[in-house]
This record gives structure tokens, sequence and C-alpha cells, in this order.
């Protein structure tokens, strides 16, 4: 192979990894290290709430973070986001979202609010119940 058929076919590969609109491709599992779970994972559903804690501010000088890391911080530190809006915003997989959000649970920089699961909500009979009590009075 002469030098410009190896320099042609390296001008190729690196095209391949190369999108002229979004940059250089990270792949999502290195933005991971390759991490497909977390120990959080059954806490954080779609709906589950990204809070930041108020210790979050030193996130910006954190040498350990990735980016991704410090933009779900600072995303959650203007108001609490779900999962699903924080893969949205970060244009990031909901598991890749996951594991960055375990490793910050771990970090203690947020902390996790979980809705009410509808099995756990009273009864709409037992509503209806307590507001005619209510009106009664």
């Amino acid at each position: 192979m002469s030098e410009q058929d190896g320099r042609a076919a390296r001008d190729r590969e690196a095209a391949r990894w190369f999108d002229d609109d979004a940059g250089p491709v990270v792949r999502p599992y290195a933005m991971t290290r390759g991490r497909t779970r977390t120990a959080a994972e059954g806490r954080l559903d779609l709906i589950a709430l990204v809070i930041a804690e108020s210790r979050a501010e030193e996130t910006v000088d954190d040498q350990s973070l990735s980016p991704e890391h410090v933009e779900i911080v600072g995303l959650c530190r203007q108001e609490p986001l779900s999962v699903a809006e924080l893969a949205a915003e970060l244009d990031l997989p909901v598991g890749v979202v996951r594991v960055l959000i375990g490793d910050l649970l771990d970090a203690e920089l947020v902390h996790v609010s979980r809705p009410v699961p509808p099995a756990e909500l009273p009864d709409e009979k037992v509503l209806r119940e307590v507001i005619d009590g209510l009106r009664a009075l």
C-alpha cells in the first residue's frame, strides 16, 4: 500500500468518526466507562426528579467529574428535572444518563425524589367521601 493510499484510508476512517454538524463522536459507553447499570437504578425511573444538593456549587472545580456530570448538576441546580428531561436536554440515551446520575448520587451531589406511585395514592372514592364530610361540617 502506498503512502497516499494509507493516508486516504486514514482519512476515510477519521470521517467515519466525525460528523460535521455534531463534531467528534464519543460512544456513550465511553462516558460511563463501559458501565450499563448503577446501584441506584431502581430509584431512577423516567419521572424521578433529580435535585442538586446545596454543596453542588463545588462541582465546577472538581476534576474527577466529566463534563456531562457537571452539566447534569448545573441543569438540576436551576430546577429539578426528571431523568427523561435530562436525557433529552443532554441528547444522551436514558441508560447513560442513569449511570451518570448514579455517580452523582454516590458523590452526594444530587438526590432523587420519586413521585408517589399511583398504586399508593388514596382511592378516589375515599377522597370524595372526605370532601363530602368536610362540606357537611
